[in-house]
């Protein structure tokens, strides 16, 4: 066995290299903004000097717009859902990085659906995003007053009435780690901090493929247990089927950068992805590829407006990166709760027919 020292060393390498990744979804995100592909106007602000960044390849920037057209669309209906039972809804992003869905929701429609909104990440990156939130006025005013918005833990924890940045190394244990940040009371109030009463998204936007398959079971096993009684939806975002040439060479990438993909061997097949919510022992585990979502999930309207954006030659090399995607979600209902299944069991994407063209 390696001395303590030097497997601390080690896992700080690596969290590092994988910490990296989040740079690089922020400056895709920034780049498909750039050309028009989305509209959010607050992913400059977690972005260095976001005016210098250079622009990212046609392939990368629909990739990015198919993703998150997928995972909107998602949120969006499950807060649809929850105003429809007459409640408001939870939301978790586990892994949150540089995302910015907490103000794209609280300046859009469903502003009013959200009783809690709760990033976790490594402390490296929630100090790193508070300072960005801090720094500027335009996210600062959508987490309201001033005097009801408070920073902890040396500036790695940030609480508002609503939004809450909290650091988590997601690998330890959750009894540890989850249950004293989010079965306590906030700031200010008698309630902890995640009802269980009330409906919770939680959301993986390429975190989990970073773990041993035995730290995400245990980690989505505590969410089920706290909202045994309640609504908890899931919402995964990752690749998968890596063992094809595009996969080795994928890894081989990746591991040049000092980081390897655990929780990717799996989910071999589009099949396991499917029906990965119902190895937890959820009512519905379903799943699409991207490369379906871009063909049939998306208006002919919009995938028109997509086409016009900037020419794309490489139909055949796009269509392979977005098969070795895949959005899955699934939904958890207490038993007996038939009124309920009813209800959530429409959540899902709606087919629009199949593309013609890019």
């Amino acid at each position: 066995m390696e001395p303590p020292v030097r497997q601390t060393h080690a896992r700080r390498d690596d969290d590092g290299a994988i910490r990296a990744t989040d740079s690089d979804a922020a400056l895709a995100r920034l780049s498909a903004v750039s050309k028009h592909y989305l509209s959010d106007p607050f992913i400059k602000s977690f972005v260095s000097r976001p005016h210098l960044q250079q622009p990212r390849p046609p392939l990368i920037n629909i990739g990015t717009y198919v993703r998150s057209e997928g995972l909107d669309a998602l949120v969006d209906q499950w807060l649809e859902l929850a105003q429809a039972d007459g409640t408001q809804a939870q939301v978790v992003s586990l892994g949150a990085g540089s995302d910015t869905r907490f103000w794209r929701i609280a300046t859009g429609p469903r502003r009013d659906a959200l009783r809690a909104y709760v990033e976790l990440d490594f402390a490296e990156n929630t100090i790193k995003k508070a300072m960005a939130i801090r720094k500027s006025k335009e996210l600062s005013a959508v987490l309201g007053p001033p005097e009801n918005v408070t920073l902890a833990g040396g500036g790695t924890t940030l609480h508002s009435p609503i939004y809450h940045l909290l650091p988590a190394d997601l690998r330890l244990p959750p009894s540890e780690v989850l249950t004293p940040l989010l079965s306590t009371p906030t700031p200010g109030s008698s309630e902890p901090l995640l009802s269980p009463s009330h409906p919770t998204l939680l959301l993986f936007e390429c975190v989990l493929v970073y773990m041993a398959p035995a730290a995400s079971s245990r980690l989505v096993q505590w969410f089920t247990g706290y909202f045994e009684s309640g609504v908890l939806g899931g919402l995964i975002y990752e690749m998968y089927g890596l063992e094809d040439n595009f996969g080795n060479v994928m890894k081989d990438n990746l591991r040049a950068r000092g980081i390897s993909l655990p929780g990717v061997e799996p989910f071999t097949t589009f099949a396991s992805v499917q029906s990965r919510f119902a190895q937890y022992g959820f009512v519905t585990s379903h799943a699409l590829s991207l490369r379906e979502i871009r063909r049939s999930y998306i208006s002919p309207a919009e995938r028109e407006r997509i086409s016009q954006l900037e020419m794309l030659d490489e139909i055949e090399e796009l269509e392979l990166v977005l098969e070795h995607y895949a959005i899955s979600w699934g939904v958890q209902l207490p038993q007996n709760k038939d009124t309920l299944k009813a209800r959530w069991d429409t959540w899902g994407l709606v087919p629009y027919g199949p593309a013609k063209g890019v």
